[in-house]
């Protein structure tokens, strides 16, 4: 196997179409899975990593948050072929030197896409590039840290950025929300301001909890499921088994979604003699093929059905007692759901009358429904009030605190809710801050910070000095990519703590830092007590632990919460009430401040090394209570809204690929639908291609307007594909550039990648006056449609 990087970056003159498929999973997943990892690490770092992944004292894949049981026996393989992937791209023995910086110019590296940096292996040492450098080059992590004192204590809190990827376990997040407040700022933004927020917008007012309320038995026990705007033989492939036990217990599955998603029509378990013989495991029971943005409407008609049928037959379907006991305003629901437009409906989810009568049907008979969605439904203009929506269902029949029923947000991201729950969050409530002035012994500071899209407004109007990024890849994973990466620019400082290159690091402030970083798979052990251990909150709120157990590829890597405690002591100085130094050291200590500091960890050293971790508590699914500001849950009204496109367009979604995590690529082969070696395409209905005078694989020019204004991404396949007709997808961060800025949902300010409205011209076609053309894409300001 070929363990180096590739010279050759992506040539979309390769790209390959074939029909989508029909089922996920099955033997083609495990042997892509074992080509990967052997590829990158080598048979032994692979075979090391991958029987220690998701296991009883191993380590949690670096890939999703989907959880294991933690009442079953768990499998010798509890891991799918995108977590293999994800444990490839990180155990890699592919390095990043001084040699690879001195090779290569920023001006090279600024020509390169995400696919070629990522791929090029692990940042093997600190580097940094100054004002008028044409390379980084190698800085001492003495250096590097002083420097990085030096631009914090010349500036003011309020102009110092503190970024977060998901990934980051929850010792560190503590620690590095903890440096931040120390400084003195609440600026916080994190990668939940781009996907879940309006998950947490729309379930802290409504049910006093901003996660879900299931555990996996509950979806391993649930009567009906609903799978609503997400793709998880891609995104979290673990779930089609627990959907697949589901079926096999009797239970239901629907599928809502604009594109027929492969995992969610069959499933092919490569642990069973079906999923390698046999014909696998039908998971959806219905597949409602809505168009993008058109959820609201149909939570609003299956509401106006399930209280139609309570009409009918009183006693059946609405659940009387709870809604009395538990619930507040669902009076005024009701009046709102009395009547539907069924017209109006119909044009604004696509589907028949017919198709959502079932639906409700299926409601209307389970004893236990579980509502899953994911990025489908967080990122339009109107996303908090669908979710909303989806709770006024859930309560309606009191699908909370019994077995098989609740909210089932699924994060995306390996500990992405665990940062949140340790107060990465730009709006801290008071009670943790308190909490932490108290532990600490000094005042937290309390006005709001910068979320994402308000850190890229501050940046472009150059209102800040220093952005840290700890993880990620916040150029390419935010909105308006011409903007955002001329903001970041104009910085003063951007430091990322990274283990691999990627775009931030070329689109990067006057002075950058890139500081490497251990990963989850790597032995943490270079302290006075030994190897260490952290921590991590799956989607379904059990604390864990994660150890790594490969050695580090380079002696010059450094734990991420050590890279914290040094900027603090480097920034903060000796005096500061935090004893750095100490959780540095042992983070045992850290553990035993968040102990006392936030609610459900108490004892937290010892529960986390137990064999399945713990809970925390979830008052709606532990004693079906809700700590809402009135003590109940809230039944809300939202009026009808939808995405229409005026003629000659149509509303385009982002989505991944299959050989994608979020920024990262692994690959060029979205093998479920049909597509490789290439990955500038919009995926467009046969009938909308027609009617709008294109052809398959046409060569087009993307324009989306927003309030006015255009934005331009160049060079894009047209494929025809079953879509939902009147909507298209492309992938993400290629289509990021045509989300304006402003674009985003209300109240929680996510940006609309799932609500553009775009049309084609085709490529070359003569650019309007006034814009300028970068990396192929262009920036307009001037009036549109």
């Amino acid at each position: 196997m070929n363990r180096h990087a590739p010279e050759q970056d992506i040539n979309e003159d390769d790209l390959q179409i074939h029909p989508p498929k029909r089922s996920a999973a099955g033997v083609k997943a495990v042997t892509v899975a074992l080509e990967r990892g052997w590829s990158q690490a080598g048979v032994s770092r692979t075979v090391k990593s991958m029987l220690r992944v998701n296991q009883h004292h191993g380590f949690d894949c670096p890939g999703c948050a989907w959880p294991e049981s933690i009442t079953g026996k768990r499998s010798p393989a509890e891991f799918c072929e995108n977590g293999a992937k994800a444990i490839a791209e990180e155990s890699t023995t592919r390095v990043v030197d001084a040699a690879f910086w001195a090779e290569h110019s920023l001006a090279e590296l600024d020509s390169k896409t995400e696919y070629w940096l990522g791929s090029q292996g692990r940042i093997a040492e600190p580097v940094v590039i100054r004002p008028g450098e044409t390379h980084y080059s190698p800085i001492s992590w003495v250096d590097a840290f002083a420097l990085i004192g030096e631009h914090v204590n010349a500036t003011t809190p309020d102009r110092c950025v503190f970024y977060t990827s998901g990934r980051t376990a929850n010792e560190t997040a503590f620690m590095y929300q903890l440096f931040a407040r120390s400084l003195g700022t609440n600026n916080l933004p994190d990668c939940s301001n781009m996907c879940h927020e309006s998950s947490g917008s729309a379930l802290n007012p409504t049910i006093g909890i901003g996660k879900g309320t299931v555990s996996l038995e509950d979806i391993h026990e649930a009567q009906l499921v609903l799978v609503v705007g997400q793709n998880p033989g891609t995104n979290h492939p673990r779930m089609l088994s627990a959907l697949r036990d589901c079926k096999n217990n009797g239970g239901k599955v629907v599928a809502v979604n604009p594109l027929p998603e492969a995992g969610l029509l069959n499933f092919k378990d490569p642990q069973s003699l079906s999923g390698v013989v046999g014909g696998g495991t039908d998971i959806a029971d219905e597949f409602l093929q809505i168009k993008v943005g058109g959820d609201l409407a149909l939570f609003q008609a299956l509401g106006h059905l399930l209280l139609e049928e309570e009409k009918r037959q009183p006693g059946t379907v609405v659940d009387r007692a709870f809604l009395e006991a538990q619930t507040d305003g669902f009076e005024a629901y009701a009046e709102a759901r009395a009547t539907l437009d069924w017209a109006e409906t119909e044009r604004a989810t696509g589907l028949s009358r017919i198709e959502i009568t079932k639906v409700a049907g299926m409601l209307a008979a389970s004893k236990g429904t579980i509502i899953c969605w994911a990025l489908g439904l967080t990122q339009q203009p109107h996303s908090v009030d669908t979710l909303r929506e989806i709770i006024n269902l859930l309560l309606l029949q009191g699908n909370f605190g019994k077995r098989g029923a609740g909210a089932c947000p699924v994060r995306g991201h390996s500990n992405v809710q665990g940062d949140r729950t340790m107060g990465i969050w730009e709006k801290p409530s008071e009670g943790f801050l308190a909490a932490l002035d108290k532990e600490f012994g000094f005042t937290t500071p309390r006005e709001h910070g910068y979320d994402s899209v308000e850190t890229q407004h501050a940046l472009e109007k150059g209102d800040v000095d220093v952005f840290v990024s700890m993880g990620g890849n916040f150029a390419a994973a935010g909105s308006d990519t011409v903007a955002l990466e001329e903001g970041l620019k104009r910085a003063g400082l951007t430091v990322h703590i990274s283990t691999k290159p990627n775009r931030a690091h070329v689109v990067h402030g006057k002075t950058s830092l890139i500081l490497p970083t251990l990963g989850r798979t790597d032995t943490d052990d270079k302290h006075p007590g030994g190897r260490q251990i952290l921590s991590v909150e799956d989607s379904m709120s059990v604390i864990h632990s994660t150890q790594g157990r490969l050695t580090p590829v380079s002696e010059h890597l450094l734990s991420e919460p050590v890279i914290v405690a040094r900027m603090a002591q480097a920034v903060l100085g000796d005096g500061h009430p935090v004893d750095w130094r100490a959780m540095a050291e042992d983070y045992d200590v850290v553990r035993d401040h968040i102990s006392r500091v936030i609610p459900g960890f108490e004892d937290f050293n010892a529960r986390v090394r137990t064999k399945n971790g713990f809970v925390l508590p979830n008052p709606p699914r532990d004693t079906r209570t809700f700590a809402t500001d009135i003590g109940k849950a809230r039944f809300t009204v939202s009026p009808l809204e939808y995405l229409e496109a005026p003629a000659g367009h149509l509303i385009l979604q982002t989505v991944r690929s299959h050989d994608q995590y979020n920024t990262t690529f692994y690959g060029l082969d979205d093998r479920y639908r049909g597509i490789s070696d290439g990955r500038r395409v919009i995926l467009v209905h046969e009938d909308d291609l027609s009617e709008l005078g294109f052809a398959d694989r046409d060569m087009v020019d993307v324009i989306s307007t927003f309030a006015g204004t255009e934005r331009r991404a160049d060079k894009f396949r047209l494929v025809a594909y079953p879509t939902a007709k009147g909507c298209a997808a492309a992938y993400f961060p290629e289509a990021n550039a045509l989300v304006h800025r402003e674009l985003v949902a209300r109240i929680s300010n996510t940006p609309g990648y799932k609500a553009m409205t775009v049309r084609f011209v085709k490529h070359g076609e003569a650019v309007k006056h006034g814009e300028a053309v970068r990396h192929g894409e262009a920036v307009s300001e001037t009036a549109g449609i």
